[in-house]
Parts: C-alpha cells; structure tokens; sequence
C-alpha cells in the first residue's frame, strides 16, 4: 500500500510550513526514518524523516512553497511497486482547505471555539501590527483557521487609512512581487530562503515592540582563560568535545537572572509576566541564517551540565537534527559575536524577551591595575534591554552581578 507523507505539526502553535529542500528524487529508494526533506517554519529548521521503507513515486510539494499541515507532500510505494510518473505540481490554492490525513481532526481547544483567535501567533503579531481585525477575515487554512496567506492576501488588497509608512510586512517585502533569480554582469536578484523571511519578520517587530537600549560593560577575564586553558585537555579528554568559553557566560548569567527576575520577565499588555524557569537561548550561526536553540533550567544545571547542553544543541542545529521544544520557552538570550573577531554589539531582542547579552572578543590589552599598567584578556559585554520594563540602574546591577562572577570565578568545572 501506498504511504503518504505529510507536512507534520513542529510544535502545538504551528500550523504550516516550508519545504526548503527535498534530499530525495523521484524513483529514489528511501528506508524508514532516513531524512527525506527539509522544512521550515517560525520556530524551527529540520530535517524530516521517511515514513516507510520503500520508492518515492511522487513529490506533491515544489521546494519553496508553504502548505497547512497534515497536507500530503509525497507519496511512497513499496520496492517493485511502478512509480508514478512525476505529476506537475500546481501552486497552492488558498480557496482549498486541506485535510487532515491517517488520522481524526483533533478536538477544539476552548481557545479555538473563538473564532478571533484561529490563526497562529505569527498571524496575531502581524494583525496587531497592521490593526487587522481578525474576525472580519475568513480563514481559507484547516478548519477556518487564518494563515498568514490570508491576512497578506487582505494587506495587499488595503487601502491605506494613514500616512504610508514602511510596515514589517512591507519592510521585508512581502508585498513585493515574487522574482526568479536573475543575474547581470553586475548584480544579483535571489529570493529569501523561508528562514531568512522569518529573521527578517522576528527582527522588525522587536524593533517595533521594544523600546531598545544598550549598556556596556568591560570585564576582566584572565582568571577565565586560565582556567580553561589549565582545563582544556582534561575537559576533551573525559567529555570528547573542546571547552568553550560560552558555559563560563550562561552559568553566571543564569546566577544573575536568580538575583534580577525582571531581567528573566516579559510583558504581557500592561502586566509583568515572571519566569519560574531560567531557560537560556545561545545564538548559533548557521551558514544558511540563524537559530536560538534554549538550554532549560540552566540555573539547576552544574558548570558540566550546561557544557554538554550547549555542545548538543549547538552540534544538533548545525545537522538540523533539532526539535521544537528546543527552540521554545527561552526566557534570556546570548549571543557571541566575539567569536568573528567583534568587539562589542547591540543586537535586537529575541521578543518576547526582554533582555540580550552580547559577547565581545576576549583580547589582551594593557590596563591600569593598583596604577601599573598590566596586560590582561579583556572583553566587552553589553546587554541589550526594553526600557518599558528595566529601568537602566537595574540592567547595570545585572550587568556587574556578571562582571563581578567572571572576575572572581570559584564554580568547578567539574
């Protein structure tokens, strides 16, 4: 019998997604769990396994192109079976409403009984954004819910009702008409990669929502280098991977998140959301864009533990071997862009968040100690906030509280 293979659901508040590559052919033999394709979507780039062993005899889905879930992507026959002849695949049709396959529609949550909320978060963020009233939409995805298809569809066809301004949606050119790459002697038009859209998208409205500030601080850290230098053998040896530098950073942010709980918060309307759990993103760069996979609970974690967390999902987001879950829940985020050689920078918060740490290169450079002058590893470390909820006396307590454990640093490693 024939197995379809579906566009599966990455995480409960996701309803589409993004075929960003296939890895098989037409005709190609494909063993069950052996990666077939490739997706994206707002939380996560993965790798998607085969369903079964057998021939994929049809690729229903182009490259490129984002579909509801549940959709059937591709089919595959059992060995010896005679494959389809490939059939031409059409654009997605935004009047039909995909169905749900191998398996009964689940029940209405009480939250989808509303009709105003059947859409997902990105969605919401772009109705709130726009001022769209969700209700007077109708959803062309599963079950009447809104896709973000539906609510572009409306923008484009909008009178404007203020002053033309460059909207998120606008902004990344979401508006603009779809291009083929085209090249000249002297320039290059390529589309976005579904990844790249979403930074883009992620990246304007934090700008929009957050009013962003940023405080710098430079922090002494000799006694960090010796520490991994003494321990970097030792550490690859027992553990099979190099000590970084970014525990050392994660551990005491995690400490000071303890000390100042607002820098851990989110803002929800007009309340403040505390986080019971320390769950810190680290910004791994990708050669095809940028990912934020969360290491949780990294307060209950040892000096260890957060090592060989970072180390997994760092090495996991570069095969696309990650999970929703593991990029979902972040509370704080850090960033390294020391690691290229960067000094110091102000990055954007990774919203709904409401502070990010940015890590500089560690060089040595002669400073005024007991008035000698002494070479010392320095670096810059600068935190990134939303001054409608930290006040900037709190982000630089915060700050020296981590300038204050790098310095003075008494965690074993092991």
């Amino acid at each position: 019998m024939p197995s379809n293979v579906i566009m599966p659901q990455m995480g409960e508040s996701i309803f589409e997604g993004t075929i960003t590559k296939w890895l098989k052919n037409v005709g190609d033999p494909v063993k069950r769990d052996e990666p077939l394709f490739e997706i994206s979507t707002d939380k996560v780039d993965s790798e998607i396994p085969a369903p079964a062993s057998g021939v994929l005899s049809e690729i229903r889905v182009k490259e490129g192109e984002t579909v509801q879930i549940n959709t059937v992507v591709a089919v595959i026959v059992e060995e010896g079976a005679a494959a389809k002849a490939p059939q031409p695949v059409a654009a997605p049709n935004p009047e039909t409403v995909a169905e749900p396959v191998g398996r009964e529609p689940a029940e209405p949550t009480r939250a989808e009984t509303d009709r105003s909320i059947k859409s997902s978060p990105l969605v919401r963020r772009i109705a709130r954004e726009e001022q769209v009233d969700l209700n007077q939409l109708e959803g062309t995805g599963f079950g009447g819910r809104i896709t973000k298809k539906d609510i572009l569809s409306h923008l484009s066809g909008r009178q404007p009702t203020t002053q033309p301004g460059p909207s998120s949606v606008q902004a990344i050119g979401k508006e603009m008409p779809k291009v083929r790459s085209i090249s000249t002697d002297h320039s290059e038009v390529v589309p976005m990669s579904a990844m790249r859209k979403s930074i883009a998208e992620h990246m304007i409205a934090s700008r929009r929502t957050s009013a962003h500030v940023s405080t710098v601080f430079e922090v002494d850290m000799t006694r960090i280098v010796s520490i991994k230098d003494q321990h970097a053998d030792e550490f690859l040896e027992r553990e099979g991977s190099k000590l970084s530098y970014m525990p050392f950073f994660i551990k005491t942010a995690a400490g000071a998140l303890k000390e100042f709980p607002i820098v851990n918060a989110s803002i929800v309307d007009t309340n403040i959301l505390y986080k019971k759990d320390i769950n810190i993103g680290v910004a791994v760069a990708l050669d095809w864009g940028l990912i934020v996979p969360v290491i949780k609970n990294a307060d209950e974690k040892s000096f260890l533990g957060i090592a060989k967390a970072a180390s997994s999902l760092a090495e996991r987001a570069r095969q696309k071997k990650l999970t929703p879950d593991d990029v979902q829940g972040g509370t704080f985020t850090i960033t390294n862009p020391g690691v290229f050689g960067s000094l110091f920078g102000t990055p954007i918060i990774n919203q709904p968040q409401v502070a990010i740490l940015c890590i500089g290169a560690i060089t040595k450079r002669p400073v005024v100690i007991n008035d000698a002058i002494a070479i010392r590893s320095m670096a810059y470390l600068s935190l990134t906030f939303d001054h409608r909820l930290i006040d900037g006396a709190v982000a630089d307590r915060f700050m020296s509280s981590i300038k204050r454990k790098l310095e003075d640093w008494e965690e074993p490693l092991f």
